[in-house]
């Protein structure tokens, strides 16, 4: 392994360095600099880091110089993955070309990577053209769009549906993206005209492979469950990677270690199978008919394949009742050991049973009509998705299995969940997810590969690594070097950052405290003319504060925008475009927005971000805990709040020239002694710690 250089690198980022020379506002981070050497560090000697670049640091540049360096020194691939399909494109639109351009004699191929449903597939798109799209709620509009899409596909290059110029319908798009269970693989007549295909030749011959956690954990998941990591899987493959927002991963890996089913995801395999418009038969399953051998086509076997599949589709609209009765108006229920399990094994086992019994007696009978087929007809398209179709109802028997066995899974949590869209029917979603993905974590990150760069500006509590090491697996690795450190913010929070918490503000449990959020949070914005994010914890508490302070600051020309009244980039866009606005919003906005200068001005934390109780996975974790003998309170839901904390925190200064307020309306911050611990874990700012109305005259004086 050829080391690389720290020193030659750091000049780079030094004053009249070459990297410095591009950037039109540089400023020198010493920060930076530190975790440049760190980084540089762990690529010479084989380790992992564990690092907290506070907002400023420029952490990108600190990451992309050592990787790229060592790439080309080395002639190895470096995996960087972000949180966001928006930050993947920053890194591989602006920042690597920005660094690549300081490096004029070295040859550099970067790729950016997405997941495999992004990418238009010519052989669907080919099928649906020739038959209108295999779904239920098919109509002209949507053959309409279909076309649309072939114009396109025939001047693309990438196939990435971000380059569409319209949005076509999700059903649309479901009907012609790529999938990997869905491809024939070398089998495929548009092998040649692939843009997955030709996208990973590209990211087999590239340095620096740009992705998003979600493809991550696809490309990882596979691996550990048996694909290996000698051969290219979703990605080629690599052992040197880099995770930008790494406080996100255990929630990434989550989805990909689970599984789980609802009826809509059940019906809309089944009507890819098999459907009727006006008298027309539609489906898989009518093509599989065509291809079988004269002796055995024939209305019968069409008719009883049909007749299998609405047993499922029935059992599984069963399913669905007992499981929506069962979640009732709190929306949730989980499997655990104190449940009365006589009431349900008449109602949901029973419908659970039932629904595996009818999949397996339908796979059964597919598996045995395909076994009369020839070479040439099991390599038709339709056999190919009728087998994919086929395994994925197979997964769905089996998570049935799990809900009827539970106490088996002592390790799992086997949770039921109603879920509904704006003007929908709810419907229920079964999953089973690990109580600890730790050491899912450890063995599929980082016990197969050399260097792990895990980078985040929130990772430590207190400046301890503990908490976030301890549900990620790294601290269990033997014999292997962890390298860690935390890197401040250059920005000036002492100076221009004012951190609000009232004295006499209630508790959350006490009475009063809702009128009090709905009075404060608009008399704090009046003050500072909009400009504000106020971020809740429950969507019934946001609604509340929403409709009480919308009376008061409209009428001063201060629009007050709502979380749920449109999507999150339209709500966040349309804030961001109005210097007077308001943003009431919940869970999402906590990270990732970004909205420099006078665009954000005030930022209220009415709750302490703990988790809420009727989380299944959460409680289950905390009944985990104290089942060992620890504090689930100080191990697990104080550690989340405090990190969750930071984040919000963390939306005022997005450059070092902002400035405002950052006001907490949680009388614990100040009342309770775990308080002190968000308070330690935030930058030294100026304080106000008074009664309300000291508050509102200090919040003035700051900002006028």
């Amino acid at each position: 392994m050829n080391k690389i250089n720290s020193e030659q690198i750091i000049q780079a980022l030094q004053e009249g360095g070459e990297i410095a020379k591009l950037l039109t506002s540089y400023e020198p981070r010493q920060a930076q600099l530190d975790l440049l050497e760190l980084i540089t560090r762990a690529f010479n000697e084989d380790s992992f880091v564990m690092a907290e670049a506070g907002t400023g640091v420029g952490k990108s540049f600190a990451y992309l110089l050592p990787a790229i360096h060592f790439a080309v020194e080395n002639k190895e691939k470096v995996v960087i993955s972000t949180a966001t399909i928006t930050l993947q494109q920053q890194l591989y639109e602006k920042d690597i070309p920005l660094v690549v351009s300081a490096m004029p004699d070295a040859k550099i191929k970067a790729v950016i990577m997405k997941g495999r449903g992004n990418y238009l597939c010519m052989r669907r798109l080919d099928d649906a053209l020739r038959e209108p799209p295999l779904v239920i709620e098919e109509d002209d509009s949507d053959f309409d769009q279909l076309k649309r899409i072939n114009e396109w596909a025939q001047n693309t290059k990438t196939g990435v549906r971000s380059e569409l110029s319209f949005q076509p319908a999700e059903n649309v798009w479901a009907g012609v993206c790529s999938e990997s269970d869905l491809c024939p693989g070398v089998h495929c007549p548009w092998r040649e005209n692939c843009f997955v295909f030709a996208l990973r030749k590209e990211a087999n011959n590239a340095d620096i492979i740009v992705v998003n956690h979600h493809l991550l954990f696809a490309d990882l998941s596979a691996r550990y469950q048996g694909a290996g990591y000698e051969n290219a899987v979703v990605l080629p493959p690599f052992n040197r990677l880099i995770i930008d927002e790494a406080h996100t991963i255990e929630n990434a890996a989550t989805s990909f270690f689970s599984a789980e089913f609802g009826r809509t995801g059940i019906f809309r395999q089944l009507g890819r199978l098999y459907h009727k418009r006006k008298r027309n038969k539609r489906g898989l399953l009518v093509r599989l008919c065509a291809l079988m051998p004269s002796t055995l086509s024939g209305g019968d076997i069409l008719d009883n394949m049909v007749q299998a599949v609405e047993k499922i589709r029935d059992s599984a609209q069963e399913l669905d009742s007992r499981a929506l009765e069962l979640c009732g108006e709190q929306g949730v229920f989980r499997l655990s050991p104190n449940i009365q399990e006589i009431q349900l094994k008449e109602t949901l086992f029973s419908s659970l049973k039932t629904l595996r019994k009818n999949i397996i007696a339908f796979t059964s009978m597919i598996r045995d009509i395909t076994e009369e087929l020839n070479d040439t007809q099991m390599a038709d398209p339709s056999i190919w998705e009728i087998k994919a179709i086929i395994r994925r109802l197979e997964d769905i028997a089996e998570i049935c299995d799990s809900f009827c066995k539970y106490q088996k899974f002592e390790n799992d949590v086997l949770w039921i969940e109603k879920q509904r869209f704006s003007g929908t029917t709810p419907w229920a979603v079964f999953t089973k997810t690990p109580l600890d993905l730790s050491p899912k974590l450890k063995d599929s990150v980082f016990s197969p590969n050399k260097t792990v760069i895990c980078v985040s500006a929130t990772l430590a509590i207190n400046g301890n690594f503990s908490f976030w090491s301890g549900r990620c697996g790294i601290c269990d690795l033997e014999k292997r070097s962890v390298l860690s450190g935390c890197f401040p913010s250059p920005f000036p929070y002492s100076s221009a950052v004012l951190l609000a918490a009232p004295a006499d503000a209630p508790l959350p449990d006490e009475d009063g405290w809702q009128d009090f959020i709905d009075k404060a949070a608009g008399k704090l914005a009046a003050i500072a003319g909009g400009s504000a994010l106020a971020l809740f914890t429950s969507y019934q508490s946001l609604r509340s504060a929403w409709t009480s302070a919308k009376a008061e600051l409209e009428p001063l020309g201060i629009r007050c925008l709502k979380q749920g009244d449109d999507d999150r980039t339209r709500l966040l866009q349309d804030f961001l475009s109005d210097e007077s606005a308001c943003l009431f919003a919940t869970d999402s906005f906590w990270e990732g927005v970004d909205a420099p200068g006078d665009t954000l001005r005030l930022v209220i934390i009415c709750r302490l971000p703990f988790r809420t109780p009727d989380d299944p996975v959460f409680e289950a974790r905390c009944e985990a805990v104290e089942k060992r003998g620890g504090n689930p309170f100080m191990e697990l839901s104080l550690p989340h709040a405090v990190m969750k904390f930071k984040q919000g925190f963390g939306r005022l200064m997005r450059r070092s020239a902002d400035h405002g307020v950052v006001a907490v309306l949680d009388g614990r911050l100040l009342k309770k002694k775990y308080g002190q611990i968000f308070l330690q874990s935030l930058p030294e700012t100026r304080t106000s710690f008074s009664s309300f109305d000291n508050i509102l005259q200090d919040i003035e004086q700051f900002f006028y």
